[in-house]
């Protein structure tokens, strides 16, 4: 027996004399996670800001200032698993070479009496980005952003790609399709630098969409969404 059992004589006899079943093995107890405790206001604070996603970095930034000590990892996976995952239609990347492109959008982060809004500039190649701040979208503020962020890379790529705002285009396809019709103000500036417009597909922001990403990104990880309200003399807004 022992033998074809596998194991010892000893054992084989030990079981034999033995008046009980053999011992059966349970489950390890489940050991308490670091998350556990933060795990409703997580949950809260997601359902809070819906339809706006907030990073986790913003998150764990919040949960350690209230004694969090745990890591991204587990918490990565815990907000993974609130969200509904969306089908996205597949895209075909397209890279530039270097010098060639950059991509420039503006976001919108806040309306009302006093608007916020951001200027996002992406070099295609190397995705170095240059953000402003403003308080308008106007073409003066636009040409203004777009000499700020020559500055700041060092130079002026080929060409600048862009969507339909209004201060870039002033009707596409105005001559033949491809030969949009530009802002005049924007066509003399961009002679003036030495770069080309250029306008991203319709119904296709993917063209451009390492500026569109870097949007979506300043819109998350700039001004969280909250429930707070300012304080009476406007001097305190969690953002």
């Amino acid at each position: 027996m022992p033998e074809k059992l596998g194991i010892s004589r000893n054992t084989v006899k030990r079981y034999l004399q033995a008046k009980s079943e053999p011992p059966k093995y349970t489950p390890r107890p489940a050991v308490a996670s670091l998350l556990d405790e933060y795990r409703d206001y997580i949950r809260q604070r997601i359902a809070d800001a819906h339809p706006y996603k907030i990073p986790a970095t913003v998150i764990a930034r919040e949960i350690r200032d209230q004694g969090y000590r745990g890591g991204m990892t587990i918490l990565r996976a815990f907000i993974r698993s609130l969200s509904v995952p969306q089908e996205q239609e597949p895209a075909v990347r397209f890279e530039t070479e270097p010098g060639r492109q950059m991509q420039v959008d503006w976001g919108t982060m806040r309306n009302g009496r006093s608007p916020l809004h951001v200027f996002v500039a992406v070099l295609g190649y190397s995705r170095m980005l240059y953000i402003e701040f403003t308080d308008n979208m106007r073409y003066d503020t636009l040409e203004t952003c777009h000499r700020n962020a020559f500055r700041f890379f060092g130079g002026v790529p080929r060409e600048v790609l862009y969507d339909n705002m209004k201060t870039v285009v002033l009707q596409r396809d105005a001559y033949q399709t491809g030969q949009h019709r530009f802002h005049p103000s924007l066509w003399q500036f961009g002679k003036e630098m030495g770069f080309s417009p250029r306008l991203c597909r319709p119904f296709r922001a993917q063209t451009k969409g390492k500026v569109e990403r870097m949007v979506q990104y300043t819109r998350n990880s700039f001004l969280h969404p909250t429930n707070d309200s300012p304080a009476p003399d406007g001097d305190h807004c969690r953002c």
